[in-house]
């Protein structure tokens, strides 16, 4: 049986954003189905307490038959990133046998797309966090000539951040032998001014909410040039 275009979401329990700009921008004919996931901070986890929780999220969110999911978390921002995000991606295709991909990957996949080699990283985060990140895309063979991390302690700080902010930010952290720039974070207002930082900056920029919709029409082979994402959804 063919199902119609349908992209899963795990996302953070905390996360505000992300369900509000997927459906915005989402094409028709593609829907969104959303599973919320509790990783608690304060207590630790055991491995495979970790990998349990989210094979079972994966598996009830493969009850609304998508064709690709998510592990939409800042996965990339840990330690031992890219092993770790490996893992929890191997996890979720293991439990739905459904093709999976995170946010790291995706945003892999469009700064290559782009033929982006050395970047900007505009973030919320604290230095340590931003460390990670550069680490993370350093490690996939990316040079980041230049970071910025707000400093911001949470989700709730993170949306308060007004779109036109983080443009100003952008510009305001242009780099002239810069090939592109990541503003990295799923739950902020960032992917509205894509489109805007693009003609101020002459350069493509990419965020993670804007990349991982690109990176699940990819998958879903329903490509899509859409009007405010930049760069990314231009016709081919």
């Amino acid at each position: 049986m063919v199902y119609p275009a349908r992209i899963g979401l795990i996302i953070p329990s905390a996360d505000q954003l992300t369900e509000t700009q997927f459906h915005r921008y989402c094409p028709e004919g593609v829907t969104i189905h959303v599973t919320r996931l509790r990783l608690p901070e304060r207590r630790r986890l055991t491995v495979a307490q970790i990998d349990d929780a989210i094979a079972e999220a994966a598996a009830v969110l493969a009850d609304a038959r998508p064709g690709v999911i998510v592990f939409h978390y800042p996965a990339s921002t840990l330690d031992d990133a890219a092993e770790r995000e490996t893992r929890f991606l191997d996890v979720i295709e293991e439990a739905t046998d459904l093709p999976a991909v995170s946010t790291g990957r995706a945003v892999i996949e469009a700064l290559d797309s782009l033929g982006v080699d050395k970047l900007v990283l505009i973030t919320p985060y604290d230095e340590a966090t931003g460390q990670k990140e550069t680490r993370y895309l350093e490690e996939a063979g990316f040079e980041v000539i230049h970071e910025l991390g707000l400093g911001l302690t949470g989700v709730d700080e993170y949306i308060m951040v007004p779109a036109q902010r983080w443009q100003q930010i952008a510009i305001s952290n242009a780099r002239d032998d810069a090939d592109g720039y990541l503003l990295s974070c799923t739950n902020t207002n960032m992917i509205a001014v894509i489109e805007a930082c693009e003609k101020h900056l002459g350069k493509p920029v990419v965020t993670s909410n804007q990349a991982v919709l690109w990176a699940c029409l990819k998958r879903l082979r329903t490509p899509h040039a859409i009007v405010g994402l930049g760069r990314l959804f231009d016709p081919v």
